[in-house]
């Protein structure tokens, strides 16, 4: 498989920046998702990868080839669509066969390898179908075959599961972590769906306005977010968000939230804007003693846990809570929060200030111009 450098890129269409300074490694056999939302620029970089685009600036680099300005069909590269791209008036196998046969294979050959690859996904059964009889998640196989049959060097999809219903996507998606397991393949998956991307991604690159605004693990995502952007987007129900106090010296472990004054890690910059102060629904504890106190405004049962809604004078939070918690509508609860998974935020710059737990979130996230 293959290693994916992207130095400096940029794609301007007019007076429209698509993608900004973008820079990023994906390692050979690593599962890298471009995750963000509509029109943030993950389709435009994955096309720029694939060469169906040319960057306006920068330099991509595969294997440590230059391969920027070459055509797609130089890049022995593998471009699963959304909408499969498949023939709708030819059967599985022909559809599995054409890109082999365009390279000049031997019968069999190309018999073997359907074999091997129809295997692989389950479709020996399938065949002799034709395309237009398959149901979604069928022919999302069958596209995949499609681009694993002729063993290319990466694997590039953009949205490949967006199509199908809740259920298909989620068996979908442990199928192709699976499949991504077994042929160890540099895949590169674009998606706005966070689910998606926690749920296979080796790592993830948070993208919004055309810029990666971070790099790092599934957990470093979610634990660690370098900016307020990437806080809010990863996490159903997303992160809650504090006004806090105006300015906080290096070597702080408290701020005010309104009149309460709230344990954090230790802050290692000083910042003299104005803060907020970010904590998960499952890291405010429900507390008698609790210094921020609110009432209980909406308390929702989900199984083995429950989603506590609280209006507080700093603002509407959101709680995990065990079932055991005892909390109804209108009483007045207070709220403590688990110090070691605060994060500050400075309002100016949007991004996390750096403190204790948080000393390698600066090499996570990806410097832009």
């Amino acid at each position: 498989m293959a290693q994916i450098r992207l130095e400096n890129l940029n794609k301007r269409f007019s007076d429209f920046v698509a993608v900004r300074n973008t820079n990023m490694q994906i390692n050979d056999g690593e599962f890298f998702v471009l995750l963000g939302p509509s029109g943030c620029g993950k389709t435009t970089t994955l096309r720029m990868i694939a060469g169906l685009e040319l960057p306006s600036d920068g330099k991509i680099l595969l294997e440590g080839d230059d391969v920027t300005f070459l055509r797609a069909a130089q890049r022995d590269i593998a471009f699963v669509f959304q909408l499969f791209a498949l023939y709708p008036h030819m059967n599985v196998r022909q559809n599995l066969s054409f890109p082999l046969e365009n390279q000049g294979m031997k019968r069999s050959e190309i018999d073997a390898h359907i074999a091997d690859v129809a295997k692989l996904l389950r479709i020996e059964h399938l065949l002799k179908n034709k395309i237009s009889s398959l149901a979604g998640g069928d022919r999302q196989r069958v596209a995949l075959g499609r681009a694993i049959i002729r063993r290319p060097k990466a694997f590039l999809m953009d949205e490949p599961l967006g199509t199908l219903d809740s259920e298909f996507r989620e068996l979908m998606c442990s199928e192709l972590r699976a499949l991504h397991d077994r042929i160890k393949a540099t895949t590169v998956y674009v998606t706005h769906d966070q689910l998606e991307a926690m749920a296979m991604a080796d790592k993830i690159a948070v993208m919004s306005k055309g810029e990666v605004l971070q790099v790092a693990s599934p957990t470093e995502i979610y634990r660690r977010p370098a900016t307020r952007f990437v806080a809010n987007f990863i996490g159903s129900p997303a992160m809650n968000f504090l006004p806090s106090q105006r300015g906080v010296r290096a070597g702080a472990n408290k701020v005010m939230v309104h009149d309460a004054e709230i344990p954090v890690p230790v802050i290692q910059e000083e910042s003299k804007n104005d803060l907020t102060l970010g904590v998960r629904p499952e890291d405010v504890v429900v507390s008698s003693e609790g210094a921020l106190r609110g009432e209980v405004f909406g308390v929702e049962y989900m199984g083995s846990r429950q989603l506590i809604t609280v209006d507080t004078q700093a603002g509407r939070l959101k709680v995990k809570a065990p079932n055991d918690v005892q909390a109804s509508i209108g009483d007045n609860v207070g709220l403590t929060f688990r110090t070691e998974h605060l994060i500050l935020f400075d309002n100016a710059t949007d991004r996390a200030l750096k403190s204790e737990w948080m000393s390698d979130v600066r090499e996570a996230a990806v410097a832009h111009g």
